[in-house]
């Protein structure tokens, strides 16, 4: 097997498998070809069968020497590993020339939380006699009660917010979907703002189902986002760099601090590999909601 036809398989395993998204592909497949490229460089003339240890080892100190940084690294190491992992499962080899090397020692960032009272203080500091002001009251509402991501939270459809049944449907990485219950506070957040914001917008063609839309009537920005966040938390004289990824690590924060369960806390991410039949199948959706209702601050119910 020569290194052209065995990246397209790997490129089909990781799409098909995987089910990643074409950025993620992309990313794993440079990683590939960095390592292509190292052994032309080397003149080893091997293929990607032929590989041991060494041959990967050497590949990871001249990435290293090359002055990438520690993250890079371990980026393209998970790559190659990727690959390695692909060969096996396809029975291709019998020994994983990865297994033994060990990656860059990674420092663990600590995301930065907000407290409640924190969180409801931006929340209130949001003016709601201005046009946008109980959209953006919906979405942070949103983004919070449910621990979205901001690509998650601008491309929400109204057909995936389900609120008479009290939860939305979150399409999340490599095309993934997943159910996260709402509590009530931000399903009357969203379903005034619809009634009263949106119903009165011109909206252009092919964005009419998407749930928050700007004043010109298509979808939002991720910049847009993360502009009215910070400025959320400048009003409020927050001095934590806050983001929206922020609220989703509070959310996160929160419930566990609670006492909720941390399978599902960690399904209500989407940190697992929940396919739309998954969502059916294999989520007891009674679980979250009460996940919910019983240990997010936002929700009324709690004391």
């Amino acid at each position: 097997m020569d290194w052209n036809s065995s990246i397209k398989g790997f490129r089909a395993y990781l799409v098909l498998e995987r089910a990643l998204s074409e950025n993620s592909i992309a990313a794993y497949v440079r990683d590939i070809t960095k390592l292509v490229e190292f052994l032309k460089i080397k003149a080893i003339n091997k293929g990607p069968l032929a590989l041991v240890h060494e041959d990967v080892a050497a590949f990871i100190q001249y990435i290293y020497e090359l002055g990438l940084g520690e993250r890079s690294q371990a980026r393209i190491l998970s790559g190659v590993r990727a690959f390695y992992k692909y060969l096996l499962v396809e029975n291709l080899l019998d020994a994983d020339p990865t297994r033994l090397l060990e990656g860059p020692k990674l420092g663990r960032k600590i995301p930065a939380v907000l407290a409640y009272e924190e969180i409801a203080k931006m929340l209130d500091a949001i003016d709601l006699s201005q046009p946008q002001g109980h959209r953006n009251r919906a979405m942070l509402e949103t983004l919070y009660a449910c621990g979205l991501r901001v690509s998650e939270l601008i491309n929400l459809k109204i057909s995936e917010f389900y609120h008479p049944e009290e939860y939305i449907k979150v399409t999340g990485k490599g095309n993934k979907e997943r159910i996260v219950p709402m509590g009530a506070e931000a399903i009357a957040q969203n379903l005034y703002y619809m009634e009263h914001y949106r119903a009165t917008l011109k909206i252009k063609p092919g964005y009419e189902d998407f749930l928050y839309l700007n004043r010109r009537g298509s979808s939002l920005s991720r910049v847009m986002i993360f502009n009215i966040i910070k400025d959320l938390a400048a009003k409020t004289g927050i001095e934590k760099k806050v983001s929206p990824h922020t609220f989703r690590h509070s959310f996160a924060t929160h419930l566990v601090e609670r006492g909720a369960d941390l399978r599902a806390v960690q399904d209500m991410l989407g940190h697992e590999s929940i396919t739309t039949t998954e969502i059916y199948t294999h989520i007891d959706t009674k679980f979250l909601r009460d996940t919910i209702m019983n240990f997010h601050p936002l929700n009324k119910k709690v004391s």
